[in-house]
């Protein structure tokens, strides 16, 4: 057994901190300039039309989709600076792109959707850093190292748009600088933003990050993924097989809690304006300080997620937070005879049609950001008669949203944590690459599903069967878990190298 050093200790930790930054700027890279799309796109391509929009907005969970298993296996083999700092780099070409996608003379929507692809792909590095970190972790770390991932990615998300209005400052013209043809102004210093902190991230990738590896009892070892005389050097621990009964039950569990959570987020904005006549205005302003909130609970929740793992176990603490979930959209089924206030036939018109399924891969203030026709003065507001379900369906009320807000806020972020600490335990020390890479891709995955399922389901048959058929799923979730539950446990606990 080699016993680690202090110098290691700080090293290790030190590389850990460096992927807790590349998961940062990971999410900003997606948020930073999700508000201002849909009014770049229609300055630069007035072509395009709401049901584009929905593929650029969706085109980055399809990258990173694609993304994530490949730099997975290549992290596998080669050592993980390689990855880390090609898909950076992606990102950054793809954020000097999207700066640039007002040049062409024509098609600058599908240079539009190549940017926001590519920086999808780049993004798909989310599955080294993981992997990284649950090699360079022993069990006793792995839980809180894990939560602080998860904090980084979700306050990179809150962060992103903050960084946006910041930038309007600047103002839709303008500074241009000719020579380059390079326009700076609220659409595109954003990605300019994001392309010099990925600039950085590279710097501080070669100059600090090392490779360390530790066995699940934090003994130092060597790392496959190191060049020279380590290479292909590995400990003993790694006897035994995975449990893929196990792999593959978290992964279905994962993407339940990803596509709930993406129907949350979709259904924000319809279901209010739609239940408490909001006009767009008051839908994006209100939901943006709801969700807001809910962000920085997530944040909280992941930090306290940390030490009640250590008393209670990841497991149980998985298995409330998908009750905590259920009881979150129960509350949201429609009860009482009050019927929502109807938006009638002689102004559907002037309403927004939200039955195309791309258009619901948008977030809430994308969709609300568009204009009403020329030739209406006043918004029409309530629950669109077009909707058959709005004459015969309870409406939900304020205080069953906001409930369900809290507790969705409480038990996504206990579910995500808890999630990706099983898995990379239950893995134990073989390369955990290209298992990280299928679950961030079954998150992808559910993170273009979801808001698909909702502009079938909500649209067409209203929110008591959107929401019963979620219920559903969470109880196939939870029952599954009870089914699995004694396997979801530490590869060194299974075969007898450490008590649970």
């Amino acid at each position: 057994d080699v016993v680690e050093t202090q110098e290691h200790y700080k090293s290790r930790w030190r590389s850990i901190w460096i992927m807790y930054l590349t998961m940062f700027l990971s999410s900003v890279g997606f948020s930073i300039v999700i508000m201002s799309v849909w009014p770049y796109l229609q300055k630069i391509d007035p072509t395009a039309d709401a049901s584009f929009l929905g593929w650029i907005i969706a085109s980055y969970s399809i990258g990173q989709m694609v993304a994530s298993p490949l730099f997975g296996l290549w992290s596998n083999y080669r050592p993980r600076r390689e990855p880390l700092v090609v898909s950076t780099a992606i990102s950054v070409a793809a954020n000097c792109l999207y700066a640039y996608v007002h040049v062409p003379h024509s098609h600058n929507k599908y240079y539009m959707l190549t940017a926001r692809a590519l920086v999808g792909f780049g993004a798909g590095n989310v599955a080294v850093v993981r992997s990284y970190i649950a090699g360079a972790t022993s069990l006793t770390e792995r839980t809180s190292a894990m939560a602080n991932t998860s904090a980084c990615q979700a306050v990179g998300f809150i962060l992103g748009p903050v960084f946006q209005t910041c930038f309007t400052l600047i103002g839709e013209e303008g500074v241009t600088w000719k020579l380059i043809r390079l326009q700076l102004n609220m659409y595109t210093t954003p990605v300019l933003f994001g392309a010099v902190l990925g600039v950085i991230n590279i710097i501080l990738i070669f100059a600090v990050f090392r490779e360390h590896r530790v066995d699940d009892m934090g003994r130092q070892c060597k790392s496959i993924n190191v060049e020279g005389e380590e290479s292909g050097v590995l400990d003993q621990d790694e006897e035994g097989n995975v449990d893929h009964v196990a792999v593959v039950a978290i992964n279905f569990l994962f993407f339940v809690i990803l596509f709930v959570f993406a129907v949350f987020e979709t259904i924000a904005t319809p279901l209010t304006m739609d239940m408490y006549s909001w006009t767009r205005k008051e839908a994006v302003f209100y939901n943006g300080i709801i969700l807001s909130v809910v962000g920085i609970e997530s944040v909280v929740v992941f930090m306290v997620v940390k030490t009640l793992s250590k008393r209670t176990g990841e497991r149980a603490i998985l298995h409330g937070g998908l009750l905590i979930v259920l009881v979150g959209f129960f509350i949201l089924l429609p009860w009482g005879k009050k019927l929502p206030n109807i938006q009638w036939e002689e102004i559907k018109n002037s309403s927004i049609p939200r039955t195309n399924p791309t258009e619901m891969l948008m977030p809430f203030w994308s969709l609300q950001a568009m204009q009403l026709p020329s030739n209406h003065t006043v918004e029409p507001v309530g629950c669109p008669v077009t909707q058959s379900w709005c004459l015969n369906t309870p409406m939900i009320y304020l205080a069953q949203y906001l409930s369900s807000d809290v507790l969705i806020g409480l038990g996504y972020p206990v579910c995500n944590v808890m999630s990706y600490t099983l898995y990379s335990k239950i893995l134990g020390p073989k390369p955990q690459g290209v298992y990280m890479g299928w679950l961030t891709a079954s998150g992808s995955g559910a993170r273009i599903l979801g808001p698909v399922f909702v502009s079938q389901i909500y649209t067409h048959l209203g929110p008591r069967w959107a929401f019963s058929l979620i219920c559903g799923v969470v109880v196939v979730s939870l029952l599954i878990l009870e089914i699995v539950y004694k396997r979801l446990i530490a590869f060194s606990v299974r075969y007898g190298r450490m008590q649970e």
